[in-house]
């Protein structure tokens, strides 16, 4: 019932930019962390950046290249990158989550390839 709809993935060269977009209903958008994480072939998915209404948090290798935003207005969260490399190649997956005690919820969008190569 709750989905995460992602798009702006594409094949672009190494120095360009991309912008991701996930769209979220309301009621997780304006509740839950949003997050984008990633998984490149053979690799772990691991943690790019996420946002709250009060706070944003990213991943060491990708500061000063990446940022995440989000549109109150749109329940949309963005990644906005830039100075891609081919390292950065990987599906790119938007993820909401919240920790109510014990118990978590976590919803994962589908996931858009991003592939950085010349």
């Amino acid at each position: 019932q709750v989905q995460l709809v992602e798009s702006g993935g594409g094949v672009v060269q190494p120095g360009g930019s991309l912008r991701l977009s996930c769209v979220a209903p309301e009621n997780i958008f304006s509740t839950y962390i949003m997050a984008w994480f990633r998984q490149a072939p053979g690799k772990q998915r691991e943690f790019v950046a996420a946002i709250t209404s009060s706070w944003t948090n990213t991943l060491d290798s990708v500061k000063g290249r990446f940022t995440i935003s989000r549109d109150n207005t749109r329940n949309t969260v963005s990644l906005q990158m830039s100075s891609l490399k081919p390292e950065d190649t990987a599906v790119y997956y938007c993820n909401a989550k919240r920790t109510i005690g014990n118990i978590v919820q976590s919803y994962w969008g589908q996931g858009t390839q991003v592939t950085v190569s010349s």
